[in-house]
């Protein structure tokens, strides 16, 4: 056969219409597919590679289900193997996992799974996606966009960082390289030959792949006659079919790319999603840290197996997974459709929070009252500094918290309540005394429950209320009877105990929590920050501002950074898919401050204020914070966005001129030169994604957000962008780009006018490689969680859970797989074999990406030791131990 005909619809499930009314397109569009295909054997259609086509169109058609069922079962249809088709660098790489998981469950449970790695509109492939795929049993993937000029054929290896290659089909001209191929009846053999002139040359003696469908589309009602009518010219296949004619292991001439693809040299990969509409970024990343790192492995090590939340986690990742999608979170669709992708993330981490809470809550049930609990979310050992609050009597001079072990952790406390009056009345005697029988005269404040009823005057009943009381004991109901049969009137005082708001330093083990309490002591930490009125110091980074605002940090090993903080702002005459520049920069402030926020030892903080004259004058707030034992300066940046088409970015001057830039992303570290590969028709501006850190020159910054930086003057500065405020979906006409991007749809609040801006990052000078950054930014991104205990009496104690060490070795989930096995995954981030200790484990065995059990794992006294090459993913199993 000549060509191999691939019928399909590019489903965008949400972009320049929201979802429900894109489904009301979709639920007509299969609808007549299912119709067709059963009226025909030979119709086949590829349903876009992601379950999520299927499954909206199933929630509207339910009765549908046998149909759809037995279309996938003859080959007719090709489902999955993803929920969604997803943006590679927008989320985390769990979540990449996740969306591959649910999918192939999903398809499998319908009849089958397509087994290809489908990925036809991603805005760029990220490093890992070919040992994601083949992890998960899936020996082939198909690209289009970002493949770079080096690929001069329809097939590749594309190689990760890890070593892993797949067989690669790629699609020249898009997923709708045939889409017009039958849309003049009387010219089709004419139409086909044209088709196979422009692809022989990818080709050669290939069968030769036409994609026959575009977005939102179903074929034309001739498709079959004209398949039939040109004879052996073309053939209507599936997807899977096509590629089914080549052996995935015969690979042997074909040209290798490996890593990242991110090439403009085939196509546009629109690099301006990255940064447009941030606060769909940074909720995103909080929400999938907040299910992955905290909901998920707090609640298996710590909650009863059967307790264990399965169905909620499940909705939350269905959420996060949603809100990935190459039109969602990367925010290039309607206002509408941004406003419900924020929804949908906040559901998710609602979920997650609710989550972590009851497992942190089970815990506290045996932890008294009078003490906080600090929970470590990381495999390994740390002392995190956090804000607490103590119960401790006013009297007390000093304040210290007592460790399990007796040791002293030191407390900077910030404010105290004074012993605060909460309620004043004044009522006859006897109404006390009923509310007393009846159990707290009803009162509770702020989470505050009664702790002490004492007479305090001649008319005067004063009740304390605190973290917990002791109940309503014999001297409660001797109270109250005191207080029964008269008129008299007493006055009630509620008061608050004693309370201190502070940072405290709690080391904390793998996994695990401590509990602490306040004593009247001195505790101090072992590089405690000096304050100044414009500098920072905590013995292992010095901080300083200048009169312009800017910072100077010099590391312990001599690496300097000057200038650091300094804004800039320029026009934006692009889109959300492109940034276009329009000016110049804007950059010095007219008027700075500088204000002492905390005053050390354990937290240093000074607030730098900046009015900028751009093109509406601009307060930016930026608070400088270091603090004990950390290497880095926290910054938080905050201003109210007031002008439209415009894009802020941050320069982070580097220690010495660099060439290449190293961004953690989906598990992996990506090397970057400063420049990107051009040749479609979009400018190749070298702006990169990033997730957790961005490392040049001597320069790291760690990041809470997937953040677009750029290496910019001559190699000397990172610009990471803060905000970008563009009206447009696309234009007709874009300096930057020769064709649009999409429709020509104003989004009125993608320009974020009045609100505020706010970004968390910190900068980390230091002298070695980007493996340096890793411990850091892993605590960066992943402080304790703080909760205070329940119960009325008891001791204060800690435990540990899982550990994982080994050089490079990160965990990036941990969950339940059922009521014995608990499930653990880690990536070698190291360019070097190295091995993964894993303590806690009394029994341990391999598994797949899809949680297949494989092979036993060795185990040493509840230690397992697994080897791991550069850059491995791996998986394991292990038993759980009781909670």
């Amino acid at each position: 056969m000549t060509v191999w005909l691939v019928a399909h619809t590019h489903w965008d499930r949400e972009w320049y219409e929201p979802f429900q009314r894109f489904r009301l397109r979709l639920v007509d569009l299969m609808d007549d597919v299912v119709a067709r295909a059963e009226a025909d054997p030979s119709f086949h259609f590829t349903l876009d590679g992601q379950l999520a086509v299927v499954d909206d169109y199933l929630e509207v058609r339910p009765e549908a289900l046998p149909r759809v069922v037995k279309l996938v079962a003859s080959g007719q249809f090709a489902i999955g193997p993803w929920a969604i088709l997803l943006d590679e660098f927008l989320c985390s790489g769990e979540n990449i996992v996740r969306n591959l998981e649910w999918g192939l469950r999903r398809a499998n449970e319908l009849g089958a799974a397509m087994p290809v790695g489908y990925l036809p509109d991603m805005f760029g492939h990220c490093a890992q996606m070919p040992q994601i795929l083949a992890r998960a049993g899936i020996s082939q993937a198909c690209v289009w966009r970002g493949v770079p000029s080096t690929i001069d054929r329809h097939a590749f290896v594309w190689e990760a960082p890890d070593g892993t290659g797949l067989r690669t089909e790629y699609l020249p001209g898009g997923y709708g390289n045939a889409a017009s191929l039958l849309a003049e009846p009387d010219r089709l053999g004419e139409a086909a030959a044209e088709h196979v002139a422009q692809a022989r040359p990818w080709f050669g003696d290939d069968p030769i792949l036409a994609m026959y469908g575009t977005d939102h589309s179903a074929p034309l009602p001739w498709l079959s006659s004209a398949v039939a009518g040109l004879g052996g010219e073309l053939r209507l296949a599936t997807l899977a079919q096509y590629l089914a004619l080549f052996d995935p292991s015969d690979v042997e001439g074909l040209p290798v790319w490996r890593g990242e693809m991110r090439s403009h040299a085939r196509a546009n990969i629109l690099p301006g999603v990255i940064s447009n509409r941030p606060h769909l970024k940074r909720g995103l990343a909080s929400a999938e840290r907040m299910v992955e790192r905290y909901a998920e492995p707090l609640a298996a090590l710590w909650s009863k197996p059967d307790e264990w939340p399965g169905r909620l986690l499940e909705l939350a990742w269905q959420r996060l997974v949603q809100s990935s999608c190459h039109d969602s979170v990367t925010g290039c669709g309607v206002d509408e459709t941004a406003v419900q992708v924020a929804a949908r993330i906040a559901e998710a981490e609602q979920i997650g929070t609710g989550v972590r809470d009851r497992a942190v809550a089970a815990i506290a049930a045996g932890i008294p009252a009078s003490a906080v609990i600090a929970m470590n979310p990381t495999p390994t050992e740390r002392t995190d500094v956090v804000c607490v609050e103590v119960a401790a009597p006013h009297e007390w001079a000093q304040v210290a918290l007592r460790l399990p072990d007796g040791t002293l952790a030191p407390f900077q406390e910030t404010g105290r309540n004074q012993g605060a009056i909460l309620f004043e009345t004044t009522r006859p005697a006897d109404w006390l005394a009923a509310g007393l029988r009846k159990g707290g005269l009803g009162l509770e404040f702020l989470g505050r429950e009664v702790q002490l009823v004492e007479i305090t005057g001649e008319a005067e009943l004063t009740v304390t209320m605190g973290r917990a009381g002791p109940g309503f004991t014999a001297a409660f109901r001797s109270l109250s009877k005191a207080l029964s049969g008269t008129k008299e009137k007493r006055r009630l005082i509620v008061k608050e105990e004693a309370i201190r708001r502070g940072f405290a330093a709690i080391p904390v083990g793998p996994l695990g929590f401590r509990a602490v309490e306040a004593v009247a002591a001195t505790a101090r930490p072992a590089h405690p920050v000096v304050v100044g009125e414009s500098s920072l110091g905590n013995g292992m980074l010095t901080v300083s501002v200048a009169g312009d605002g800017m910072l100077t940090l010099s590391g312990v090993d001599g690496t300097i950074l000057e200038g650091v903080g300094r804004l800039a702002d320029e026009d934006d005459i692009g889109d959300l898919y492109n940034f276009a520049p329009g000016g110049p920069e804007f950059g010095e402030p007219e008027r700075v401050e500088v204000v002492v926020r905390e005053g050390g030892p354990l937290v240093g903080a000074l607030e730098v204020t900046r009015d900028y004259p751009w093109r509406s004058l601009t307060k930016v707030m930026m608070r400088v914070e270091l603090r004990a034992g950390e290497p880095f300066c926290r910054l938080d940046f905050a201003f109210v966005n007031g002008h439209p088409d415009h894009r802020v970015r941050l320069r982070v001057p580097l220690a010495r001129r660099t060439a290449h830039s190293y961004a953690q992303g989906q598990f992996a570290v990506v090397a970057r030169g400063l420049t990107s590969e051009g040749g479609h028709g979009e400018v190749p501006v070298p702006t990169f994604p990033a997730s957790s850190f961005v490392d040049a020159g001597g320069a790291a910054v760690l990041l809470s957000q997937p953040t677009e930086y750029e290496i910019v003057n001559d190699g000397k500065e990172i610009a990471l962008t803060l905000l970008r405020a563009t009206g447009l979906i696309s234009r007709a006409e874009h300096p930057l780009r020769a064709e649009p991007a999409g429709p020509v749809i104003a989004t009125p609040q993608a320009q974020l006018i009045g609100a505020e801006i706010r970004t968390s990052l910190a900068v980390m000078p230091h002298t070695g490689p980007w493996s340096q950054v890793l411990p850091a930014a892993e605590a960066f991104r992943h402080p304790f969680a703080v909760a205070r205990g329940l119960a009325r009496h008891g001791d204060i104690v800690g435990a540990d859970g899982l550990s994982v060490g080994g050089d490079g070795v990160e965990m990036t989930s941990l969950r339940r797989r059922d009521p014995d096995w608990l499930e653990l995954r880690v990536v070698a981030m190291t360019d070097s074999p190295t091995t993964a200790h894993i303590g806690q484990v009394p029994e341990a065995r391999r598994a797949d990406l899809l949680g297949r059990p494989g092979a036993p794992l060795e185990t040493t006294g509840g230690i397992a030791r697994l080897p791991l090459n550069p850059w491995e993913m791996a998986t394991i199993q292990y038993r759980s131990v009781p909670t």
